[in-house]
C-alpha cells in the first residue's frame, strides 16, 4: 500500500513541477521589465531549462518505472514462490490428516470388531452353561418326579392290597357267617327225629 502511496507521490510531484516551473516561468516573464530581446533569450534559457529539467525528470520516472517493475516482479516471485509452497504445505497437511483419521477408523472397526467377537463368545458360552445347567436341573427334576411318582405308586400299590386284603379277610369273614348262618339254618330246620 505504502509502494502506491510513493507512486501517486513520486508523479503528483513531478507533474507538480514541470506546472510549477511553467507558472514561474510564465509569471517571470510578464511581470520582468525587460525589452523584447532580452525577454526572447530569457525565454529560450528559460525553456531549455525546462526541456532539460523536463528530460531529467524523464530518466528520473523511467528509473523508478524500471526499479518498480523489477521489485514487482520480484515481489510477485515470492508471492507465487510463497504461494505454491504453502498450496503444497496444505496439500501434505490435509494427505497426513486423511490417513491418520483412515487408520483411526481402521483401527476402531477391528477393536469393535474384536469386541463384537468377543462378546458373542461370551455370550454363547454363557447360553451353553445355562442350558447346561438347566438340563441338569430338568434331569433332576425328572428324576425327583420319577422317585416321587414311584414312592406313589408303591403307596397307591400297598394301599389297593391292604384294601384288597381287607376286603378279602372281610369276604371271609361274611362267608364264614353266611356258612355258620347256613349251618344254623340247616340245623334248625331239620327236623327233630
Amino acid at each position: 500500500m505504502s509502494e502506491n502511496n510513493n507512486n501517486i507521490n513520486s508523479k503528483d510531484f513531478i507533474i507538480g513541477t514541470l506546472v510549477g516551473t511553467m507558472v514561474g516561468v510564465s509569471a517571470a516573464l510578464l511581470f520582468a521589465p525587460k525589452s523584447g530581446r532580452e525577454l526572447r533569450g530569457n525565454i529560450n534559457q528559460s525553456a531549455n531549462q525546462v526541456k532539460y529539467r523536463a528530460g531529467e525528470l524523464r530518466n528520473v520516472a523511467q528509473e523508478k518505472g524500471t526499479d518498480w517493475k523489477d521489485k514487482a516482479y520480484t515481489t510477485g516471485s515470492e508471492l507465487r514462490r510463497k504461494a505454491m509452497d504453502t498450496t503444497s504445505q496444505l496439500s501434505k497437511t490435509v494427505t497426513q490428516q486423511s490417513k491418520d483419521f483412515k487408520d483411526n477408523v481402521v483401527q476402531k472397526t477391528e477393536e469393535f470388531t474384536k469386541n463384537a467377537t468377543q462378546k458373542a463368545e461370551e455370550l454363547k458360552n454363557d447360553a451353553s452353561q445355562k442350558i447346561q445347567e438347566v438340563k441338569q436341573d430338568a434331569g433332576q427334576k425328572s428324576q425327583e418326579v420319577k422317585k416321587d411318582a414311584a414312592s406313589q405308586a408303591q403307596e397307591v400299590k400297598n394301599t389297593v392290597d391292604n384294601q384288597a386284603k381287607q376286603s378279602n379277610k372281610e369276604d371271609l369273614q361274611a362267608k364264614e357267617k353266611v356258612s355258620q348262618q347256613t349251618a344254623n339254618d340247616t340245623v334248625k330246620n331239620k327236623p327233630n327225629n
